[in-house]
């Protein structure tokens, strides 16, 4: 009989121990922040071994308090582990409660809260390399200067000097000089016969006017 309880304990021991073994515990459950290509996630995995589906709530918190709820999944671990991805553009040091519920055994959250990375995801632009010229390009020349008129020759001095007029230094025509002429001149006569005239005239007024005074005198 006492060989018999000491049997039926150590069986009872062992079925509780793989029962303890089996059953789900929240210390299974991890979660992480991370990037997939530039959009953020947060990751929940699931390592129990007896497969107990588990439902997995993540909450973003702001002061301590739920500020939104990211979203909801179920999930049957393994013992290798199973993993559930929450599409989140999550910011840099931020905190997020992980609640699991798996039937009776888990209704608590992953302690501690789960705290983003002090960087966020890298944007397209950062990943893309500013685009340099090919080596074939050549670069751009720059605009030509517009052509200055073309400057005019500056005149030669003969050019620039007027030449001498030939006409004022020459000596006029004989016939169109205004000096009058000695000898053949058709006017002398006319002129010389008036002359005549007002000499004898003059001769025979003074003559006159002396012998008035002579008379007087008598």
């Amino acid at each position: 009989m006492r060989i018999l309880g000491v049997a039926s304990a150590s069986a009872a021991l062992t079925l509780g121990l793989a029962g303890n073994a089996l059953a789900c515990n929240i210390s299974e459950f991890s979660a992480a922040a991370k990037c997939d290509g530039t959009k953020g996630v947060i990751s929940v995995t699931d390592k129990d071994p007896s497969g107990v589906k588990a439902k997995v709530s993540v909450y973003l918190q702001s002061n301590g308090a739920d500020a939104k709820l990211v979203g909801e999944q179920e999930v049957e671990g393994t013992r290798e582990g199973v993993t559930v991805d929450f599409s989140e553009d999550w910011k840099p040091n931020a905190t997020y409660r992980v609640h699991v519920k798996a039937g009776n055994q888990v209704d608590e959250d992953i302690k501690p809260n789960l705290v983003t990375p002090s960087e966020a995801c890298e944007s397209p632009e950062t990943t893309t390399p500013p685009a340099t010229p090919k080596p074939s390009e050549k670069p751009s020349e720059p605009a030509e200067e517009p052509s200055k008129p073309a400057e005019s020759p500056e005149p030669s001095e003969s050019e620039s000097t007027p030449a001498a007029s030939t006409g004022d230094n020459a000596p006029s025509p004989a016939g169109d000089s205004n000096l009058a002429e000695t000898g053949s001149s058709s006017n002398t006569g006319a002129i010389a016969g008036i002359a005549a005239a007002l000499v004898a005239a003059g001769a025979g007024v003074m003559f006159a006017l002396r012998r008035r005074g002579a008379a007087k005198t008598r």
